[in-house]
C-alpha cells in the first residue's frame, strides 16, 4: 500500500514538473491594451470574437451589433453592421473567420451565417431557424476550410454542421438536440477551428473540454478535466467552460478558458504546453475571456470580454 502511494505521488509529482517545464518554454508577454465598455468607435459593449487578415484585427462587437476593425497596435480603422435581421445587419455576432478576402460571422440571434468582404459588404446569407439539415438554433461559430466549406458550432442544437459555401448539407458532428459526455457528444458547443490537415478542433464549452475530429469526421480524441468527463476545475489542461479555440502557426491549440480568466495553449495531441493571463484588469490580466487569434508572428490577440477590450500577447521561447 505505501509502495502505491509513493508511485502515485512520484506520477503527479512529474506531471506536475513537465507542466511548469512546459510553460515555462513557452511563456507570452504583455503588449498592450485596448478598449473600453461604450458605443463609440474603438468601445465595446460584450466583445465576443476576433479574426484576423493580414495587418487588421476583426471584432464582433455582439451588444453593439457590429463588426469593428483594428490595426494590429490597435488603431480604429472602420466598423460596420447595425441591428438587425437583414443583409448587412447583425444580431449578436459571435466567432469568426476569414477566408480569402471574406469574413465569415456566426450570429447567435439571427440563427445564420453572414458573409462580408473585408471592407464590409453584405455578400452572402447562409442558413435558417430550426434544427433540420442545414438550420440553427444559435450559430455560435464558423470555420472555413480551404474548398470554402463551412463547420458552424450549432449551439442548442449540440452539433457541428458542415456545409458546401452554398449552404448545402453535407454532414454533421453530435447528435441533434442530445447533449451527452461521451465522445462525439456534445454540451453547447461554441467554437470551432481547422487544423492544416482540416482535422477539426471544437470547444465543447458546457463539457469543459476540447474534441478533436479527423477531416472525415472520426473522433480521434478529446482532453480537459478528468478525463473529460464534465468535470471542470482550475488545474492546468482543465477547464471552465471552453469558450474558443484557435490553431497557432505551428498547430498548437489555444483555448478561452472563460470562468478561469485565462488562455490555455496544448499541442495538438492536448499536451498542456502553457497558460496566459491571469484573473484581473491589469496590464496582462483578464477576465472572462471569449476568443483568441493569432497572427503570422505568433501573437496572441484575446477578447476580454469582462473588462471590454482586446489583450495583445507576444511569444517569449525559452531555451
Amino acid at each position: 500500500m505505501r509502495g502505491y502511494f509513493l508511485l502515485t505521488f512520484f506520477i503527479f509529482w512529474a506531471c506536475h514538473t513537465l507542466s511548469v517545464q512546459a510553460a515555462e518554454m513557452n511563456s507570452y508577454l504583455f503588449v498592450k491594451s485596448w478598449g473600453s465598455e461604450g458605443s463609440a468607435p474603438g468601445q465595446f459593449s460584450n466583445p465576443i470574437g476576433i479574426a484576423i487578415k493580414r495587418d487588421e484585427i476583426f471584432v464582433s462587437d455582439a451588444g453593439n451589433n457590429r463588426i469593428q476593425v483594428f490595426s494590429q497596435d490597435g488603431k480604429f480603422l472602420r466598423m460596420f453592421g447595425s441591428q438587425g435581421s437583414g443583409a448587412g445587419q447583425l444580431g449578436r455576432p459571435m466567432h469568426m473567420d476569414v477566408s480569402d478576402t471574406k469574413l465569415y460571422v456566426a450570429e447567435y440571434l439571427n440563427d445564420r451565417i453572414q458573409v462580408f468582404t473585408l471592407a464590409g459588404e453584405s455578400l452572402q446569407l447562409i442558413g435558417s431557424s430550426g434544427s433540420g439539415a442545414g438550420q440553427f438554433d444559435a450559430s455560435a461559430g464558423v470555420a472555413v476550410d480551404d474548398k470554402g466549406q463551412l463547420y458552424v458550432a450549432d449551439f442548442y442544437n449540440h452539433r457541428v454542421q458542415v456545409l458546401t459555401k452554398e449552404g448545402a448539407f453535407i454532414r454533421q458532428y453530435g447528435h441533434t438536440g442530445k447533449i451527452g459526455i461521451r465522445a462525439g457528444y456534445f454540451n453547447y458547443p461554441t467554437d470551432i477551428a481547422l487544423l492544416p490537415d482540416n482535422s477539426l478542433v471544437v470547444a465543447d464549452a458546457y463539457n469543459d473540454r476540447i474534441q478533436l475530429f479527423a477531416a472525415d469526421g472520426k473522433f480521434l480524441r478529446k482532453w480537459g478535466g478528468f478525463l473529460a468527463l464534465n468535470i471542470s476545475g482550475s488545474r492546468p489542461g482543465w477547464f471552465k467552460t471552453a469558450t474558443a479555440v484557435a490553431v497557432g502557426p505551428d498547430q498548437t491549440i489555444f483555448t478561452a478558458d472563460f470562468y478561469n480568466n485565462r488562455v490555455q495553449k496544448f499541442s495538438r495531441d492536448g499536451e498542456f504546453l502553457s497558460v496566459i493571463g491571469e484573473e484581473g484588469s491589469g496590464p496582462g490580466q483578464l477576465k472572462l475571456p471569449t476568443d483568441i487569434a493569432l497572427d503570422e508572428a505568433g501573437n496572441v490577440y484575446v477578447v476580454d470580454f469582462g473588462n471590454y477590450r482586446i489583450v495583445k500577447f507576444s511569444p517569449q521561447y525559452k531555451k
